[in-house]
């Protein structure tokens, strides 16, 4: 049995009953949630597009990757597409899948999926959320992970993106 405790945007608080794979019956509460892409854009001259987002739960702004929660059952990759160009300006038709990363385990669903896209093309769509503050930025590969190391990006899903990307050879 589950109970909705709260609703917000697309995604859920839920509190139910669950039996650990030990047996034990324990009262559990998730963030139920309906997925993300996550994009790591590379231009021509292998810059990466990101954004300088600014976030009200921290109410700090963050440097990271594009991304975006999956609406209305569309597939990741829709979504991947629609945020790059809502985020950023620039759309493409070469998309990378990376697989999925899982972000919050302990206390939400959120699978987040991760792609690369290159061939990008600059547009006139740039269309933020009416609670998106985005200033649109590009770095070398070099800046980025020195922006990691310094703690000036601390992003979890930039992090792992970037990571990923670069263990399968793709930067």
């Amino acid at each position: 049995m589950s109970n909705t405790i709260h609703t917000w945007k697309r995604i859920s608080l839920v509190e139910e009953n669950v039996v650990l794979p030990n047996g034990n019956n324990v009262k559990h509460t998730t963030i139920v949630h309906p997925g993300a892409a996550v994009i790591l854009p590379v231009t021509e001259d292998n810059q990466i597009v990101m954004i300088n987002q600014f976030r009200p739960s921290l109410k700090k702004w963050l440097l990271e990757l594009p991304a975006g929660t999956i609406e209305n059952q569309e597939s990741p990759l829709v979504c991947a597409q629609r945020e790059l160009e809502e985020e950023t300006g620039y759309s493409s038709d070469s998309f990378i899948s990376l697989g999925q990363f899982t972000p919050l385990a302990g206390f939400c669903d959120e699978i987040q999926h991760l792609f690369i896209a290159k061939d990008l093309v600059k547009t006139s769509r740039y269309s933020c959320d009416d609670d998106e503050v985005i200033d649109v930025v590009t770095f070398a590969v070099a800046e980025i992970e020195q922006k990691i190391i310094s703690g000036e990006i601390t992003d979890s899903k930039t992090i792992a993106c970037l990571s990923k990307a670069k263990l399968c050879g793709y930067l």
